[in-house]
């Protein structure tokens, strides 16, 4: 039985079953339309996921059940986890090194027509025992009470058995009436222990170049394509810090009113997904460069979340999880990093170890040594 789990420290969505699935999203878009315009039975609402590549299959579903609750998820006790491990890491740390500083030179050619790309690594983890997915969101919520927590089945996506799992820090879009609104992250640093260390560190992030530089990209594609959508459309001029148990982040608040009350919270999320942030710009060369490279991203850097029949909706940037295999006892996890030109391949490979303690942490693992 499908399942799906968003649990955003104001509300949660829960959803079961499944009625009709939805591969191609702009079939979930077409639906909710006919819905909307009374031409015929859609679905009332749709749940699930977006893979990183659009040219892939999504998780998209029309459930049988959803429950819908104000005010953050309090899970009841749960049952330990079973002992997990790191068993491998695609690519290795210094296979990694390697390929930031070749994308660092292709970035630094002059006239490169590639500005930022995101590279990104991969842990495999191994459990003693079978992980229950509503556990470990669970955990995750519990360790992390700020985060947009998710558990969504990818079934529908041909994966029977399968589980995105994580708690972003990131939302993609929000969309309630008239009213959008996202908070975008890109540019970030890792905490320190000591307290006035971690504070300068932050002082640093906000006065960094390569960061801004990282996070602008990010805003100038946003602003690019909503500006046509909006009416208004409020964008700070500077990014502010956001801050998680392991990483620092610039960040952007940015609030809109649509011009059309009739474009959904899914066909917003489509016209943005997946920004810069997870991708790089130009876009089309950011695609090509990760997907040489890199393994298949799947649903990592993707985007999870729900629309309703009146176009309302929310959808989450699939970071700082991992998808569960079948057999619930192997995790598949990722983490990048936004690269530009003045980047420094030491600080990239230290960024992504700091963005995997997200999901380790809560899984009582350990990040191993680079």
């Amino acid at each position: 039985m499908n399942r799906f789990l968003l649990a955003r420290p104001d509300s949660v969505l829960r959803a079961t079953g499944e009625r009709t699935r939805f591969p191609d999203p702009e079939q979930a878009v077409a639906a909710l339309r006919k819905r909307r315009s009374g031409a015929g039975a859609g679905p009332r609402l749709v749940v699930g996921a977006l893979p990183f590549d659009p040219t892939e299959p999504a998780a998209l579903w029309q459930p049988e059940t959803a429950l819908h609750t104000a005010g953050p998820w309090r899970p009841a006790a749960l049952p330990p986890l079973p002992d997990v491990r790191v068993i491998a890491q695609v690519p290795s740390p210094a296979d990694h090194l390697a390929r930031v500083e070749k994308l660092v030179r292709t970035l630094g050619e002059p006239g490169a027509d590639l500005r930022k790309v995101v590279a990104a690594r991969t842990m495999l983890i191994e459990a003693d025992a079978v992980l229950e997915p509503e556990v470990v969101a669970g955990q995750l919520l519990t360790r992390y009470p700020g985060a947009n927590v998710y558990a969504v089945d990818l079934t529908a996506a041909g994966r029977p058995g399968e589980t995105l799992l994580g708690a972003t820090p990131e939302v993609l879009l929000a969309r309630h009436g008239a009213r959008v609104s996202l908070h975008p992250l890109a540019g970030t640093l890792p905490r320190l222990a000591d307290p006035a260390a971690d504070a300068e560190q932050a002082r640093q992030l906000l006065a960094s170049g390569k960061n801004h530089d990282e996070h602008r990209y990010v805003v100038e594609w946003i602003r690019e394509r909503l500006t046509p959508e909006c009416a208004e459309l409020h964008i700070p001029a500077v990014p502010e810090l956001l801050s998680t148990e392991q990483v620092w982040h610039l960040a952007t608040p940015i609030h809109g009113v649509l011009r059309d009350p009739a474009r959904t919270a899914l066909e917003l999320a489509l016209l943005l997904h997946p920004t810069p942030a997870v991708n790089g710009t130009p876009f089309a060369a950011a695609l090509a460069a990760i997907t040489a490279d890199e393994p298949r991203r799947g649903f990592y850097g993707g985007a999870v979340g729900w629309c309703a029949e009146d176009g309302d909706g929310e959808w989450v940037v699939a970071i700082r999880g991992a998808e569960l295999a079948a057999d619930r006892r192997t995790l598949r996890a990722s983490a990048g990093g936004g690269l530009v030109a003045a980047s420094e391949p030491e600080a990239e490979l230290a960024e992504t170890t700091a963005k995997f303690r997200t999901l380790l942490g809560a899984l009582g693992c350990h990040v191993p040594e680079d």
